[in-house]
Parts: C-alpha cells; structure tokens; sequence
C-alpha cells in the first residue's frame, strides 16, 4: 500500500489508513504502482504524433538525436509542451462557452431556472464590449454580452476583446511580439495544425504560439467563464464557512457535488434548501436533514455564493466516498476520477454523471439541460434522500476534522476591504507595498499531485510567504489546502504572518490568505494585477509589480495553460516537478530565462517548497528595487518552524 502521508490534513492521514486496512486502492497506491515513471515522458523527448513512431530521443547524447522525420529534442518538446497548453486552455474556456451559452438562454427565455443576479457587474462587462447600456433593461444588455462573449471564442477576424484590459504597456508587449490573442478556437486550433508533422520545427515559434493560445484562454475563456457567472449567479462576497471531511454528517443525507462548471452546482444549492427536501430527507430518518458540499472548484464555487462546506480538495475525492457516510456524488467535468465507479460499488454511494463530455463506465447518468435545471437538480437530491435508507451504519467512519474559514474574496471586493465602503480604492494595497509593511504579494494556486507528500508544497510553501511579509492570494486545490489549514481565518495573521503582514491584516480585518475562487477564477487575479498596475506608484506594467506566482504540485494540463499565460503577462511563475521540456537544453533555457527578455515573466522549477517561497522573495525583493522602494518594514522575517 501507499507510503504514509507526513504533511496532510488530520482526516486525509485518517482515511488513507483506513483504506489500507479495508483493502481499498486510492490514488497513492495507484502513484506507487507506477513506479518507475516513464523517463523519456518526464523529459518531454518521445513523441506519438505520427505513426511512423512512436520516437524516443536519447537524454545523455549517445544514442537517436532525431525522431524519423528529423525533429530533434527542441522540436519535440516545444510541440508536447504547447500540445498541453492547447489541452489546458480548451478545456477551461470551454467552461465559459457553457456559462455565455447559460447568460444567452438566460436573458432570452422567459421560463428559463437563471436570472441576472449582479446587473451592476453586467454593465460594467458589457462596457469592455462597447455595448450600449442607456435605456435599455438587463435583458437586452445581456443578450448583447452573451453573444459578443460567445464570439471570444469562434470569431474569424479581431483580437480577444478582455484582453484590452489588461495594462496598455502589456498589450504592447503582446503586439510587439506577435502573441496578442485573437479568438480562443483559433488558437487552440492553429496550435493543434503547428504541431501535426512537417510543420512548425522552430521551439521559440511554436512556444510563441503557446503563450497566444494561452493568453486567450487567461484574459479570454476563463475571464469570461469568471465575469458571466458573476452575472448570473451573484458576485460573491466574503463569507465564512468550513472545510474538511469533518463537515459530512452521520444523522443528514451526505450530497456532493464534484467538478467545475457552477451552472448546475449552483441551482442544486438553491434548491436543496427547499424546506420540502429538507423534511423530505427528515421523514427518510436524516434527523439532521440535508448537508450538500462540495469536491475541487465545484466546492469553492457553491462555498464562494452560498458559504456551502468544503468536503475537500481533488486528492480527498476517494477518501469523502470511504467515510461511508455519503449518499450521493454528483460529477460534471475535470478532474474526476473514473476510479470513483468501482470505488462507490464498495459502498453505498451513488455515482451520477450528468455532462455529456464527461461519462463514466458504472456510473448512472442523468444528462443536465440547462432548461431543466431545478427539475434535474430536484431530483438528483430527491435520489440521495432515498439513498439514505441504503447506508451501512458499520461502513460509516467521519473523521472528526474541520476547519473555519473565510472566503468569497474578488476584485471588487478588495477594493471595498482595502479602501472601505465609501471608497474602494487599490491605494492602501500599493501604500502598504510602496512603505514595506507589505513585501508583495503572491500568488499561489492549482492542484494536488500524489507525486508530492500530500499538502506539503502547498502549505509550507504559503507559511514561508505569509512569514516573510508576502500577502497570499489562492484559487483551486490550494485554495482548500489553506482552508483545511487553518490560514484562511483572520486569526492565521497573528499566527503565521510576519509583523507587517499582521498590521495590515488586523487593520482591515481579513485573512493572511484571500480566497479568490475556483481555478478558472485565476482571472482574477490577472485583473487584480491590472488594477494595481492602474492605481499607480508600482511601475507601468504587471511585469514591474513586486509578486510572483506559484503552483507548487501542479498536476493538469489546464496548470500549464495557467502558468503560461501569467508568464506571458509578465509574472515570475514557479512549480514543483519541471514541466517535461528537461529533454531539451534550448527549450528549458527558453523558458526559465530568455523569455523574460520577451514578455517580462518567466517559469521555474523547484521541488522544495521553502526554497521555492525564498525564490519568490528574491524576485519580489529585486522588484522592488528596481522601482527603488524602501527595504521591507520588518526585514527580519518571522520564519515558520515547519
């Protein structure tokens, strides 16, 4: 079985163990069975594109230095690595396709289960397109921005139209080189034809490529999947809530919903608040009745509008099924485990996928229709209310684990906790940097890899910021790691930051740590850096801010389409494992140093998660700098005893 898990949360370390001595497979074992990985993979030096292949070449030198055709190692890993990006960026800006689709039917249908939740926020996005807003109702403005948002993605002619937000040195930078996004498909398209055989060969124009196609995806697809389900569902708010296996319950009907996309996530939530379900579930002998959580960015989603519990991060997907206690798991798209099936079989739990990209084999599949969308969300919950009565009460085993947190941070409301209610404003943010009671800020995102001890890279890594005057902002996994950790609730300042840091917190009262979303709301943070940028004092261009970005167990391809397009808005981007390009000297040279010369941003790698956090200290101390800032207020730091 697998290695014991050190740096986890109490109830992950809990559950794992009990899945060992039930004879029940999790990811870990699964991760150690793998064992050797495939060198040449990690290296990023095979390649499959033809079937003249597959090709291998040899990492010392010795050996094959082409593929058949003549692709030598650079080729080849410039090819896979942006053939992940491509991976990446369509599948998070398909999310927003779905969710333009959903504001469309919204403002066309009379009868549709969506409203128009946050008018202002669609106004000021219809702005960005130039649509007009005088005299008009919220639903002839919405039908306008939802068709020009589906356009971001399909248009033949014209340039991604969210990018020009971003700071106008930026966009120089991106015309300059050649990289300024155009629409999403096209992109992810042309990457898909650079990259067929006997086409592009040259590693820096492939890449190139990479980051347009990634960029479309960041200031594009994902921002619009972002600012439409603001629209729609309500900008959320800082809230508090918890998170943990702890939060599922012996005496209520367990419901979890698992994946990305908040159209049906979001309705299911209203709806299980309906006293009828909640009696329904009562009279079923839940005393307790309903407790709807959720898995992955479904999780932060329902928990950033609704202030719904967090059962867990992707890595607790299997352990939430071994409790015993859950009734039903509700699957949509990324990230889900086809393990789930066979897994759910050993219990009680029932398996119901509802997306037609995203099928599994022994699941039962209930396709969701945006039309019927309180009539399906009804009756997946009315499903795990009969379910209850088939719970093994010898099976059920709910560690005793959560934690409180806050939540429901966005762009909007920084301002209002940073500058107040009468006058948000970014500027106590770049005072608080600009006097060095603020070293920077970071950001610090993305999944969990079982090719890490479980937690560790995210939580030390974050410490070792928060110990060093570094305000943290988190999206996704890392987002649930901080929650399950205690470091997003006010109280972590005093705990974990160092002396400028607690100021800044107490004085505002918010977290060390700012819960910003789900992992398509990285978004976010790209416009927090703009707004930044706009309020002056910290240079011209993102790439001149005193921050840097992070995602230290990496695990997607949506990660790399991430990274790159903060890389190509010019943010210092570092993970754990490399990406697989060390099969090319030119390319890995590429993109941990010369590309900083093009687009102000550029990757690293380090496994050590402190090491990596002083690595991003380092670029924010040379940042600041070069914008001849003051040395931080407290220069010796309160280091963390990890």
């Amino acid at each position: 079985m697998a290695k014991e898990l050190v740096h986890a949360d109490r109830a992950s370390k809990e559950m794992v163990k009990r899945a060992a001595e039930q004879e029940q497979e999790t990811v870990w074992d699964r991760y150690e069975k793998m064992q050797p990985q495939c060198g040449f993979g990690n290296m990023g030096i095979c390649c499959r594109i033809c079937s003249m292949g597959p090709c291998r070449i040899d990492p010392f030198g010795e050996g094959t230095q082409t593929g058949i055709c003549g692709a030598n190692a650079d080729t080849i890993v410039a090819r896979n690595l942006i053939r992940m990006i491509a991976g990446g960026a369509a599948a998070h800006s398909d999310h927003g396709r779905d969710i333009a689709h959903t504001l469309l039917m919204a403002a066309t249908d009379p009868n549709s289960d969506y409203e128009i939740k946050d008018p202002v926020k669609l106004r000021k996005v219809a702005e960005v397109y130039d649509i007009a807003i005088k005299g008009r109702d919220d639903k002839e403005i919405a039908v306008d921005l939802a068709r020009a948002c589906l356009a971001e993605f399909g248009k033949s002619e014209g340039e991604v139209t969210m990018a020009s937000t971003a700071p106008e040195a930026r966009q120089k930078v991106w015309r300059d080189l050649g990289v300024f996004p155009r629409a999403v498909d096209r992109e992810i398209v042309e990457i898909m034809h650079r990259t067929h055989i006997g086409v592009d060969c040259d590693y820096k124009n492939l890449i190139r490529h990479g980051m347009r196609a990634s960029l479309a995806d960041g200031w594009g697809g994902s921002m619009v999947a972002t600012e439409v389900s603001d629209i729609l569902f309500g900008s959320p708010n800082p809230l508090r809530s918890c998170a943990n296996l702890g939060v599922l319950k012996e005496d209520t009907v367990n419901l979890i919903v698992h994946g990305h996309e908040p159209t049906f996530s979001d309705v299911l939530a209203l709806v299980s608040q309906k006293q009828e379900l909640i009696d329904k579930a009562k009279a079923a002998g839940a005393a307790g009745g309903l407790t709807v959580g959720g898995i992955c960015c479904t999780a932060n989603e329902i928990l950033m509008r609704h202030g719904f519990p967090v059962i867990g991060s992707f890595l607790q997907q299997e352990l939430a099924i071994m409790t015993g206690a859950v009734e039903l798991m509700v699957v949509d798209v990324q990230c889900i485990m086809p393990s789930l099936s066979e897994l759910s079989m050993a219990y009680h739990t029932k398996l119901i996928t509802i997306s037609p990209k995203a099928k599994i084999p022994g699941a039962e599949h209930i396709e969701f229709k945006e039309d019927k969308a309180v009539e399906i969300a009804t009756q997946i919950i009315e499903l795990s209310i009969e379910n209850f009565a088939n719970r093994k009460k010898k099976d059920v085993y709910i560690p005793d684990d959560k934690e409180d947190m806050v939540a429901g941070f966005t762009t909007e409301s920084v301002f209002q906790f940073l500058g107040g209610k009468y006058r948000g404003t970014y500027r106590p943010l770049n005072d608080g940097i600009i006097s060095g009671r603020l070293r920077g800020a970071a950001g610090v995102v993305g999944c969990s890899n079982p090719n890490i001890d479980f937690e560790e890279g995210h939580i030390k890594m974050v410490k070792e910021l928060l110990a060093n005057d570094v305000l943290v902002v988190t999206t996704g996994c890392n987002a649930v790691s901080c929650g399950k950790h205690g470091l997003l609730r006010p109280e972590a300042a005093m705990k974990y930051a160092g002396k400028g840091l607690q100021e800044i917190c107490e004085t505002v009262g918010i977290p060390p740590v700012l819960h910003l979303g789900s992992c398509v709301d990285n978004s976010r943070i790209l416009r927090v850096l703009a707004n930044i940028v706009a309020e002056g004092g910290l240079g011209e261009d993102i790439s001149d801010l005193p921050g840097a970005g992070a995602a230290p167990e990496w695990m997607s391809e949506k990660a790399v389409s991430i990274g790159f397009y903060f890389v190509a808005s010019g943010v210092y981007t570092i993970i754990g494992h490399p990406l697989p390009v060390e099969g090319s000297e030119a390319v890995m040279k590429y993109i941990t140093d010369e590309i900083e010369e093009e687009v102000g941003g550029k990757w690293a790698f380090e496994l050590d998660p402190v090491k990596a956090a002083h690595k991003m200290i380092d670029h924010i101390d040379k940042k600041r700098q070069a914008l001849k800032l003051k040395p931080p207020m407290y220069e010796q730091a309160y280091p963390f005893a990890v």
